[in-house]
């Protein structure tokens, strides 16, 4: 016979899960009994990551990177389920299918107060409110699995199933009577839409047509469209800005790809949504309104596989629900390509000039290592299959303006919940998916003692397995969560709160090597080259223990006067590193500009 516990990981092979990522617990011993066997006979792959929110954060960076078109997150009941689920709002956040197994209390004991008994299905009705069932009897086994699996994949968002453990050690009802109140359903996967209807592609291309001065906005729905995305934005003449999750669809030498777009951007992405007439969004719900064009500036052509996700940033005009690559195939003929290359020369200025502004930043020397100088030094030594695993924080705003990526390159975060901790379950989530690549995990050194520590448990204990030993771990280590840091200053105008913002001194590289693993805490400039060096030849993980520092300030694209305004109350207050952001920061990284509006801000406040 077959219980339940074994039918719910069979059923779901049917849907494609092979990898689950998890922890045991007895509330879900029936699905870790059925997982053993499935190991053994090799049918599926099971992660023991160190705590359930890495869990659920590796199975959507799991689909993230490729590696799964479904993901699979097996927690026990109460406090299990609940650590997973802040990794589970980051997979519905960004879109991302994944099916969260969740052990329960058994059904007899229910309802009576018992050990580790909640709510389950009051407590995750928001995270999995597209569909989530608590099986309560064998007989539903097979329908519940199966509409989970199918409304995650339709919908690319997060589903749950309560899985009570006396349950899941009876035997299932792998076929349901043929009666009344029983269901027999199927685990073939629904069709997607592919491209719209040939009216509204050409409603589309007209629009386009008509537009001088056109921008584009690539995000993750125009990964795997590098083709199409390139050959329309050629037809156009168009500059392209991207969204984070969207960083690798292009490449970010190209001279019309202006980068990343919003408060960590680039320049040239500011000016070009603000110069552009007409504006095509591929694939993106990029959050800041006020980084696109301005409110009637330029009309507006939107394509998404959700139709829902349309018009939500930005007055468009014409909505396109499809696949990427399609749509942007069969709109490709449509559009008209006699242009004279004006804008595209502007676009190009543009970028240019951003990236000598970048140079001349990377290169300023700092009161402490300059953290975007070992950022850039990696990304120039990047090997065209690597995977790019990135938290939350100053490692975001340095992955977004000083790594070059290329289409032949994998790179993700947490896009949209922007949580701290997720740079390494993601990290994990890359090299399960791809063992035979180089993987990259930019830190910070908050976010590396929220999970990361920990989770090299877990690198320690896998590394052997994996074709490619490489996994570079980097820790942006300034001894401080610079970004509230920054955001203390630029949008409050107060003094950083120490007791809330120092972080302790944790020696990484060494923690590493206690682990079996390599690793080096470097201080000095002159170091940097050789490390990296030394860590993409390393014969197993290595960890890069960078001591950078703090006071390199989180400059804007667009800096307002309102933000310079805060930041000099912020010094004049007392703020304890005001030499250090005044030397290291703003006269050395922000340009003469910049320079200007600190010195009139400070003049409106003294009165000088």
């Amino acid at each position: 016979m077959t219980t339940v516990g074994e039918h719910v990981v069979a059923r779901l092979a049917e849907w494609g899960v092979h990898r689950y990522y998890g922890y045991p617990g007895d509330g879900v011993g029936g699905v870790m009994s059925a997982l053993r066997k499935a190991v053994d006979d090799g049918s599926a792959e099971f992660v023991q990551v160190r705590h359930e929110e890495t869990a659920a954060f590796a199975a959507a960076a799991d689909v993230k990177y490729g590696g799964s078109e479904l993901g699979c997150v097996v927690v026990t009941s109460g406090p299990g389920a609940i650590h997973a689920l802040n990794g589970l709002y980051d997979a519905k956040l960004d879109h991302q299918p994944v099916v969260a197994l969740l052990g329960h209390t058994a059904l007899t004991a229910q309802g009576a107060g018992y050990y580790q008994e909640v709510d389950l299905l009051n407590l995750v009705k928001d995270v999995a409110g597209a569909y989530v069932a608590q099986v309560s009897d064998p007989s539903q086994v097979r329908h519940v699995v199966d509409r989970a699996a199918r409304t995650a994949l339709a919908q690319r968002t997060v589903t749950a199933v309560v899985l009570p453990s006396d349950v899941l050690v009876e035997d299932a009802v792998l076929e349901p009577p043929d009666g009344h109140g029983y269901f027999h359903t199927s685990a073939v996967p629904s069709t997607r839409p592919t491209s719209p209807p040939a009216a509204a592609l050409q409603q589309a291309a007209d629009l386009l047509n008509s537009g001088r001065r056109v921008a584009i906005l690539a995000g993750a729905g125009a990964l795997g469209a590098t083709a199409e995305l390139t050959a329309v934005a050629d037809a156009l003449d168009a500059g392209v800005a991207k969204a984070l999750l969207g960083k690798t669809v292009l490449d970010d030498r190209l001279p019309w790809v202006t980068g990343a777009i919003g408060l960590l951007g680039t320049r040239a992405s500011w000016d070009l949504m603000r110069g552009c007439d007409v504006l095509l969004v591929v694939g993106s719900n990029m959050p800041y309104s006020d980084f696109y064009p301005a409110p009637g500036q330029a009309r507006a052509v939107q394509i998404d596989i959700d139709g829902a996700q349309c018009g939500l940033r930005y007055d468009t005009e014409v909505n396109l629900v499809g696949d990427a690559g399609p749509t942007l195939a069969a709109l490709l003929p449509l559009l008209r390509t006699d242009r004279d290359g004006a804008w595209r020369e502007q676009v190009g200025e543009w970028t240019h000039a951003w990236r000598e502004t970048s140079k001349a930043r990377v290169a300023a020397d700092t009161h402490e290592l300059n953290p975007e100088y070992v950022v850039r030094e990696l990304s120039d030594r990047l090997p065209d299959d690597a995977v790019l695993a990135v938290d939350c924080g100053t490692a975001t705003s340095f992955y977004a303006r000083d790594i070059d990526v290329r289409p032949s390159m994998l790179g993700s975060l947490s896009g949209t919940l922007l949580s701290m901790g997720g740079g390494m379950p993601y990290a994990l989530a890359a090299k399960f998916a791809h063992p035979d690549r180089p993987v990259f995990a930019v830190i910070g050194d908050g976010a590396m003692q929220m999970n990361g520590v920990n989770e090299l448990i877990t690198v320690s204990r896998y590394w052997k397995t994996w074709a490619d030993p490489r996994f570079v771990v980097l820790v942006l280590n300034n001894r401080d969560l610079s970004f509230v840091t920054w955001e203390m200053r630029a949008l409050v105008g107060d003094v950083p709160f120490a007791e809330s913002q120092d972080l302790p001194d944790v020696p990484y590289a060494d923690w590493a090597g206690l682990l079996g693993l390599g690793g080096r805490r470097i201080s000095g400039k002159d170091e940097v080259p050789g490390l990296w060096e030394e860590a993409l030849a390393a014969d197993r993980p290595f960890v890069v223990d960078a001591v950078v520092d703090a006071n390199v300030p989180l400059i804007p694209p667009h800096l307002t006067l309102q933000q310079v305004v805060n930041t000099a109350k912020s010094q004049l207050k007392g703020d304890p590193a005001a030499p250090l952001v005044i030397a290291d920061g703003l006269r050395e990284a922000v340009g003469a500009p910049a320079r200007g509006l600190w010195h009139r801000a400070k003049d409106a406040l003294t009165g000088g």
